[in-house]
Formats: structure tokens, C-alpha cells, sequence
């Protein structure tokens, strides 16, 4: 039998080091964790290079500690980040340390500013922060409801549980709004093709129509012709020594900065907010969304062990939508006085009263957070259905639209052709 020095977090989330004598690491793991310790990293007594390693923070390869923790200050995709979560969830429940999870994601990690963060993360638990202290000095990314769980998980001893549950959310949340994108992106890439196609007839093909049917003295034009040619006429003219068409495209692009501008402000939020969830067939959408966002942070944060006063706080600061916001701050404070979160939640008439029932049955059995879970999966089946017929709908009517846009501009340059053609026969 030998001795192990071990370097554990307790019941508490604080940091302990000592020595546990069993045969192989694999049963020194068990009984720390029999004892209310959770392992970070086991070494076998007498292995100099390893005892040094429990005390002294581990140097990046390649240069040190600090210059690996340089390269951590930029974002990462979401998808990135839940792949990392859930392989961490999978090693530390197979039962290995979270030291050595994060140092064999570290080597593995193809994302430069992940294989940097996940550097530093190990130094700082090595040198004795928790994991979750570790997680907050990167809060670009990992945001308030990771750090929260992961600290629920360390106090509760259920770290791999709460990474599963993380793992999952990540998973649903990025399958949510992958939808919600792919939905978008039809109606987006056929209006760009319609935009593309017009600026072309109008500045190329149209002058040319123009130039012909000038030339011939008795040619009358329809009105729609003249439509046309007048839109031509203003595309291709440059009063300030600026095409028209160049100066129209600063000039929406200016108006999309100053738009993002104000919204950016509290005022313009609210109204951009408020107009997302009354929005006819996409308000729909969007409120289903948050409502699910809402469910799903809150049941998986109160799952986890979270406070519910601190679990609104977080839910609140990651809903997405102002007016959400606004309506889980008063059920915050409600909850705050001892009141329910019925009362809030229906006072804010943006949730569903379907949600309002289901969360009353919740509270009265003692099952919120599985019901709030249940809320989420409904709402994810809602949305899914809600975006696949939107976007079903969406097809055949941009073809239209991009038919009858290209084809009134086609009109508009034959139709004089054919009534002098229709002349010249008589």
C-alpha cells in the first residue's frame, strides 16, 4: 500500500492538501471522496517532480504561465465552449482529476485562445483557486451562469453532474438558435440576389433600353416604362461626382450605424425589444424563444444547487430581451418579500398562460426546477415547429417576390418594343 498526496477541494469549496494511504490512485480518489473531498490532483508519495508540481503552478509549454494567460483575452464560438464542457464533464466522471482533465483538454485543443485559457485555468487551480474562481478571471468566456453552476457544483461535490447539465444546455441552446439562423438565412440570401440582380438592369441594361427608345422619335413610353427609366436615370447620375447608387449605399449604411447606436441605448433597447415580441408570425418566434431561454437557465441553475434569488439575478442578466429582463427583476423582488413567482410572471403579460399554470403547479408540489425544465423542452418543440413552417412559408413567397420584381423591370423595358412592333404590323 502507498501514500498519496492529494490536493482537494471540501464541502465548502475551499482548498486542502494532504496525504491518503491506498493501493493504486483509483482507491485513493475513493476514499477522499468518501471523506467529502473532491480530488483536483493524487500523486504518489515520493515522486519528487509530481510533489513539486501540488505546490508550484505549472509553466505553459513553450513560455510561462503569464504569457500563456496573454493569449486568453479574446472570444471563443459557442460551439467551441460546449465541446470543452462537455469533455470535461466526460473526464472528471470517469473519474479523473479536474488538474489532469484540464491539462489533457489543454494539449488537445486545436482553438488558440481556448488552449491558452484552458493553460491558465490549470495554472490557478494548481496554485489553489477553485475551479469556479479560476473560471471568473475569464468572464469573455465564461459568462455569470457557468461560473455560478460550475461553484454550485464544487460546494454540492457534483462537479461532473453540473458539467453534464451545462453540456446540455450549451447543446439545446445552440440547436435553438442554429434554427432559428438557418431560418433566416433563405429570405436574406434571396433578397440579396433580387438587390444584385436589379442593380444591374438598373445601371447597365436599363441605359441601354433608354438610349434605343429615345432615338426613335415616335416611340411613346408606358408609365411604367418611364418608372423605370427614371430609377435608372437616378442610380446612374452623379450630382456630387458620386454615383447615386454609391451614395444611396453609404448613405444605408450610415443609417445602420446610427439605427445600432440607439439601440444600443436604453430607450432605443426597450422599443427594439418591445417591437421583437409584437412582431406578427416573428414575435411569435421570439417570444416562445425567450420564454424557453428563461426556463431552461433557471431550472438548470436551481437543479444545480444555486440559490433562486442569485439564480433570477443570472437568468435575468443572460434573458437576451429587455422587457424579459424586466419581468424576472420583479419576480426577483417578489421572491425577495416571500411572495410566489406566479404573481409577477402573470402581472408582466408576456408570459404564456400556460407557463403561469404549469410554474403555480410547481411550486405548490416542490418541483420548480423539473417543471421549469419540462416548460424549456415544450417551448424548444414550439420554436422548432414555429421556424420549420416559417420557413416553408417563406420559400415560395420571396420566389414570388423576386419573380415579380425582376419580371416588372423585364416588363417594363419589352412592353414599349411590343407596341411598336404591334405598329409597324398594322
Amino acid at each position: 500500500m502507498a501514500n498519496f498526496q492529494y490536493s482537494a477541494l471540501d464541502s465548502k469549496g475551499e482548498q486542502t492538501t494532504g496525504i491518503v494511504s491506498a493501493t493504486d490512485e483509483a482507491e485513493a480518489i475513493q476514499k477522499l471522496r468518501i471523506q467529502g473531498l473532491y480530488p483536483t490532483q493524487i500523486i504518489e508519495e515520493g515522486k519528487g517532480k509530481g510533489a513539486a508540481k501540488l505546490k508550484k503552478p505549472a509553466k505553459a509549454k513553450g513560455g510561462s504561465g503569464a504569457a500563456a494567460k496573454g493569449q486568453t483575452g479574446g472570444r471563443i464560438k459557442p460551439k467551441n465552449l460546449m465541446i470543452f464542457t462537455r469533455q470535461l464533464a466526460t473526464l472528471i466522471d470517469s473519474g479523473l482529476p479536474l488538474l489532469r482533465s484540464l491539462t489533457v483538454l489543454g494539449k488537445q485543443e486545436p482553438t488558440p485562445v481556448l488552449r491558452a485559457t484552458i493553460s491558465a485555468l490549470a495554472d490557478s487551480v494548481q496554485s489553489g483557486a477553485t475551479f469556479s474562481e479560476s473560471l471568473a478571471q475569464h468572464p469573455r468566456i465564461y459568462n455569470k451562469l457557468y461560473v455560478n453552476m460550475v461553484k454550485a457544483g464544487e460546494l454540492g461535490g457534483v462537479l461532473e453532474v453540473v458539467l453534464n447539465r451545462l453540456a446540455e444546455y450549451q447543446e439545446k441552446a445552440q440547436k435553438l438558435k442554429n434554427k432559428i439562423v438557418s431560418a433566416m438565412v433563405y429570405p436574406v440570401i434571396v433578397m440579396f440576389i433580387a438587390i444584385a440582380i436589379l442593380t444591374f438592369l438598373m445601371i447597365f441594361i436599363v441605359p441601354k433600353f433608354e438610349t434605343m427608345f429615345a432615338e426613335m422619335d415616335n416611340a411613346e413610353l408606358p408609365g411604367i416604362s418611364k418608372v423605370v427609366f427614371g430609377i435608372s436615370n437616378f442610380f446612374i447620375s452623379a450630382p456630387f461626382g458620386v454615383p447615386n447608387a454609391v451614395f444611396a449605399f453609404l448613405v444605408f449604411g450610415f443609417g445602420v450605424f446610427l439605427f445600432n447606436l440607439w439601440g444600443r441605448g436604453k430607450k432605443g433597447r426597450i422599443a427594439i425589444d418591445t417591437l421583437k415580441l409584437k412582431l406578427p408570425v416573428f414575435g411569435d418566434i421570439q417570444r416562445k424563444n425567450a420564454v424557453s431561454r428563461f426556463s431552461r437557465t433557471l431550472g438548470t441553475l436551481v437543479t444545480s444547487g444555486v440559490p433562486i434569488l442569485q439564480a433570477l439575478n443570472i437568468t435575468r442578466d443572460t434573458a437576451g430581451n429587455v422587457i424579459i429582463s424586466g419581468a424576472i427583476e420583479k419576480v426577483h423582488e417578489a421572491v425577495k418579500e416571500g411572495e410566489t413567482i406566479v404573481t409577477p410572471l402573470q402581472a408582466s403579460g408576456v408570459f404564456p398562460n400556460m407557463v403561469i399554470s404549469m410554474v403555480d403547479v410547481g411550486e405548490e408540489t416542490g418541483q420548480l426546477p423539473e417543471m421549469l425544465l419540462k416548460i424549456a423542452d415544450v417551448y424548444d418543440d414550439e420554436v422548432d415547429n414555429a421556424v420549420t413552417a416559417l420557413t416553408s412559408i417563406l420559400e415560395p413567397i420571396m420566389i414570388v417576390i423576386l419573380a415579380l420584381v425582376v419580371g416588372s423591370v423585364v416588363f417594363a423595358l419589352f412592353l414599349p418594343l411590343i407596341k411598336i412592333i404591334t405598329t409597324m404590323g398594322q
